[in-house]
């Protein structure tokens, strides 16, 4: 008999059925996200993340000591912290692009497309000269340079322009497209940035390729291509010089030459972290040489492995996308890749002596605060498209392309 004063409750079943926190049945937005998302992409691109900083701190006291003098004293890691905050910044910035729609992520890449490509316009009128040419905008740390934005932007919107002629043959997708890369040639080639300019129209032609143009037009498109480098050849001095010194090796090529020279003197083992004597006479050891100073310290194995990765990400992209269905989702995701891969093979075939110059960063690695935030607006655009419902299966193999 119950006690005078006490309440019985009616108890009722209890629902067993817990939700695991990310399991598969957490239906939430972050739970879906970690599902869909490519993890084995994103888990390299955090290695490449990391080894960045790794590499950011060993370049650091090197830079350090160039640009300290008078008052202005640097502490050895100055930009090694420097580079923390810009990762710190960047990666929930890479996270919350990668959660977007496709439909919301290709309307967010066109709209930064025409903001960037204006900012781009303004660049010769206020724009801030950095080491001999004027490609940046802003002041102090709020400086920025619009190319590096625009790269992804100008890749997803071209992807959209020339998905169109799925829908109506008609359309003239690749002289629009044309016009487009014309103009921010024009625009590149003011500053001066011959390097850029080559990136974006190596983007162009992989995505013609990719979106079936024929034969006729690549072939006609590489010829003017050509006469297009023979011409800024012959009338511009700064491709001039910098062919000449890489071809010729006349003028100045103490750059290149340092470099080379700071990438083979750690053999394949390297002297160890901290260890690195020639990157001290190194200019710009902690941006566009950075792959250099890997290579004194870390060794040349190190630099291989660093060259594998990028071609994992690569590659990994290109396999995912053999049964991609949509014609937009495929030309975009390639065409990030291919900037991704082709801004890497260019800094470090530069390091190699395997290519002029071109002052450009190597991704997610070198220092530099507008090159990361970009990096990571794109490689967030890339994870969007390549994200995956884990419930539906999809037939292999199904994604036809080549030019006929």
């Amino acid at each position: 008999m119950a006690a005078e004063g006490v309440v019985q409750r009616e108890t009722r079943p209890v629902n067993k059925r817990v939700i695991t926190r990310l399991g598969r049945s957490d239906r939430s937005a972050i739970g879906l996200w970690f599902w869909e998302i490519d993890r084995v992409l994103l888990a390299l691109v955090m290695v490449l993340i990391s080894v960045g900083l790794l590499a950011v701190a060993a370049a650091s006291p090197a830079a350090a000591h160039r640009y300290s003098g008078g008052s202005l004293v640097m502490a050895p890691l100055h930009y090694f912290w420097r580079q923390l905050a810009w990762v710190a910044i960047s990666l929930p910035v890479m996270l919350g692009v990668s959660m977007l729609p496709t439909t919301v992520a290709r309307r967010f890449a066109i709209v930064g497309a025409i903001i960037f490509t204006v900012a781009l316009a303004l660049v010769p009128l206020i724009g801030v000269e950095v080491n001999g040419a004027v490609r940046w905008i802003g002041v102090g740390v709020a400086q920025f340079q619009p190319s590096e934005f625009l790269k992804p932007f100008f890749v997803v919107t071209l992807a959209w322009v020339l998905s169109l002629k799925a829908q109506d043959e008609t359309l003239p997708v690749v002289p629009l497209s044309g016009v487009g890369l014309a103009l921010i040639a024009a625009l590149l080639m003011k500053q001066p940035d011959f390097g850029q300019t080559i990136v974006f129209g190596t983007m162009w032609m992989a995505l013609l390729m990719l979106s079936g143009v024929s034969l006729r037009w690549l072939g006609g498109l590489v010829g003017a291509g050509f006469a297009a480098v023979v011409a800024a050849y012959l009338f511009y001095p700064v491709a001039t010089l910098r062919i000449n010194n890489f071809l010729f090796s006349e003028g100045d090529t103490y750059q290149v030459d340092t470099a080379y020279a700071t990438l083979t003197a750690g053999g394949l083992f390297g002297t160890g972290p901290g260890g690195g004597v020639a990157k001290f006479r190194l200019p710009e050891a902690h941006t566009d040489y950075i792959f250099s100073v890997i290579g004194e310290e870390f060794g040349l194995i190190a630099c291989a492995v660093i060259a594998l990765i990028y071609l994992a990400i690569v590659v990994r992209v290109f396999v995912k996308l053999l049964d991609e269905e949509d014609s937009f989702t495929l030309l975009a995701a390639a065409g990030l890749a291919t900037q991704f891969g082709v801004q890497a093979l260019i800094n470090m075939a530069v390091n190699l002596q395997l290519a002029p110059s071109k002052g450009m960063t190597l991704p997610f690695i070198s220092y530099g605060g507008s090159s990361m935030l970009a990096l990571a607006v794109g490689m967030g655009l890339l994870l969007a498209f390549t994200r995956r419902n884990p419930y539906l299966t999809r037939s292999p193999y199904v994604v036809k392309w080549g030019a006929k």
